[in-house]
């Protein structure tokens, strides 16, 4: 039977549970444990899939087409797994499936509840397909004390009664703040934050303290005392130079080896030489490049967290830094705008993906300023639209070439898709539809022209597969102007109806791709595009 660890925050949000999952589900996977690690998310939208970036950053997308919290891009980048649709369940989804349920009379007639069927239906989630899995790590979103996250809570204490303590696991992570005019860390808020969460039943076993300076032992004595927990069991965590040496840090503070004594297991010893490795590339550059990222949400990083961390990726793979300079797109639609004097320093260019018009012109600059200086140049969803676009204006002769997302348009180069093939079968969708889960989600298939580019990226691949998240399509009754302008579509769907990639052959680095491939990249197996991107700029850097 799989083991459970339960992982709570307090004080205040964004202390990092996600990355304390993730870190942790690392280590143990290095002592040869199999892991699986689930997001429990608060908030009644069914999934993260109609929020704006803004309000909850990026949407993580998996194999299986889920739209996802972004702590899930932690969980598969740290340790491999692929997320599956199973992983992050919402209170809206909860709900969605308890009303459902009610409707069709499966409870009899009976009063419909928060204890037993919403905790029960919390609970089914938590225990679904973890069979083959020695660890199942679970961490609750939002912060011990919301009105949202009760049930939830609830549910970890039911849990704990049914499977047993030797079976099941709490670390709470919490704020012990310095106060710098008393010159002290203050505990008191951490003292609170487990009282809270103790009043609701469940006690932690761990306690993983966010600190700003070292926590000596007296006030590691003072937690444990009247947290309630032993003085060992209580982990400094402070802040890292980089979030790949937080497995490294936290097992030096000893949280695996806490985490299997709590569970009476022998503390063997973790082969770490992958993550000593990842942190050597990233604190030893031989070099540095800049990449410019002209997108429409660069006023919040985590919009773009896993194209960020792909970037980051590429540099391991060679050996350099890659430093970001995030650009508005919409600056470039100024008459004023002075692209050049933004542009000509950096290394290279990225066009992320996004949806609607604004900025959409700003982004076409920027890709036309890549084409006609022969900068590398990447495109990714949107981006490759874009790509598209500015070809068929300035290359293919088609001045009117826009996508129908930007409004009606007599060229539409790029429109919305209503259909297309999967694993089950034809999908289909109306531009009328609901917004949520109507787009092409998840991971398909593409085909790649033998003696392309991003063929010999692949290391001379002809099928891939890769995620998928968009609405919109590039229309292929346009493939013929644009290859004769010299954007060759060298990626296409099985069925040959649905472009995937576009290259400019007479073009240092020029790609465009219709899937998201940071989704999955890894610091251990950078994506092949981002490796293959990054060496292009650092190519760049020595002609600029």
């Amino acid at each position: 039977m799989a083991r459970y660890i339960f992982i709570t925050g307090g004080v205040v949000s964004s202390l990092g549970k996600g990355l304390m999952a993730a870190s942790l589900a690392a280590l143990l996977q290095a002592r040869g444990y199999k892991v699986r690690i689930r997001k429990f998310d608060p908030y009644l939208n069914v999934d993260p899939g109609t929020m704006s970036p803004y309000q909850h950053g990026e949407v993580y997308v998996t194999d299986d087409g889920a739209e996802t919290d972004l702590d899930l891009g932690h969980y598969e980048r740290f340790t491999g797994v692929s997320a599956r649709q199973s992983d992050n369940v919402t209170s809206g989804r909860i709900y969605q499936q308890i009303i459902a349920r009610e409707r069709r009379g499966d409870y009899l007639g009976a009063t419909v509840q928060v204890i037993p069927h919403v905790t029960d239906a919390i609970k089914e989630f938590a225990l679904a397909e973890t069979d083959d899995l020695d660890f199942v790590l679970c961490e609750i979103g939002g912060t011990v004390g919301d009105i949202e996250s009760l049930p939830f809570i609830e549910a970890i204490r039911q849990l704990r009664n049914e499977l047993g303590r030797d079976n099941t696991c709490v670390v709470h992570v919490t704020l012990v703040p310095y106060i710098s005019a008393a010159g002290e860390l203050k505990t008191k808020p951490t003292q609170h934050s487990v009282r809270e969460l103790t009043s609701l039943g469940v006690q932690p076993d761990l306690l993983l303290c966010r600190c700003e300076h070292p926590l000596p032992p007296g006030e590691r004595a003072k937690i444990a005392l009247f947290c309630n927990v032993r003085p060992e069991a209580v982990i400094q965590a402070l802040d890292a130079s980089s979030i790949y040496a937080v497995p490294l840090q936290y097992h030096a503070e000893g949280l695996d080896a806490q985490v299997l004594s709590h569970f009476h297991l022998e503390s063997s010893v973790p082969d770490l030489s992958r993550w000593t490795d990842i942190v050597d590339r990233f604190e030893n550059p031989e070099g540095e490049v800049t990449i410019a990222v002209v997108g429409k949400y660069v006023g919040l990083p985590d919009a773009y967290k896993s194209l960020n961390e792909a970037l980051v990726h590429g540099g391991m793979a060679n050996r350099v830094r890659v430093k970001i300079k995030w650009i508005d797109a919409e600056i470039f639609e100024q008459a004023d705008s002075d692209i050049a004097a933004q542009l000509e320093p950096m290394h290279a260019i990225l066009v992320p993906g996004g949806f609607g018009t604004r900025g959409s012109e700003g982004k076409i600059a920027s890709v036309r300023f890549a084409r006609e200086r022969n900068v590398p140049f990447f495109g990714i969803c949107l981006g490759m639209q874009m790509a598209c676009i500015e070809g068929a204006r300035n290359t293919a002769g088609i001045p009117d070439a826009s996508s129908t997302e930007f409004g009606e348009t007599s060229e539409p180069v790029v429109g919305i898709i209503t259909e297309w093939m999967s694993t089950e079968g034809l999908q289909t969708r109306s531009a009328e539809g609901d917004m949520g889960g109507t787009m092409r989600l998840g991971a398909y298939e593409a085909v790649l022209a033998g003696n392309s580019h991003v063929s010999t990226i692949y290391g001379g691949a002809t099928n891939i597969s890769e995620r998928h998240r968009h609405r919109y399509e590039v229309n292929s009754a346009y493939k013929e102007p644009l290859e004769k302008g010299g954007l060759v579509f060298s990626g296409m769907s099985p069925d040959g109806l649905l472009p995937e990639i576009v290259e400019r052959p007479d073009h240092p680095w020029f790609v465009g791709v219709q899937f998201h491939p940071e989704l999955k990249s890894k610091p251990f197996d950078p994506h092949p595009l981002f490796a293959g991107f990054i060496a292009a700029a650092v190519r760049q850097s020595r002609l600029v």
